[in-house]
């Protein structure tokens, strides 16, 4: 049986502009233009949120930093 950790919440909040700042939105959709795709937003308790977001063809996952960069090297592991 698999446990499912998110309990009803949605992997793309519905309020971007309540979770993103405005470096991360502005650049959210600049790469979108490209084919990029948020895939989901991590948003443990007490802890930082992780927004990931994958190439067009999914072989590369990048981490958004707070300035709107994408970390292409960053230690984040992915579940299937």
């Amino acid at each position: 049986m698999t446990s499912e950790k998110r309990r009803g919440v949605k992997p793309i909040p519905d309020n971007l502009a309540d979770v993103l700042n405005g470096d991360q939105l502005a650049s959210l959709r600049q790469m979108e233009r490209f084919g990029w795709e948020l895939r989901f937003i991590r948003r443990p308790l007490f802890q930082e949120r992780t927004i990931v977001v994958y190439s067009p063809d999914g072989d590369k996952i990048g981490v958004m930093e707070e300035d709107g960069r994408i970390n292409m090297n960053a230690d984040i592991t992915i579940r299937d």
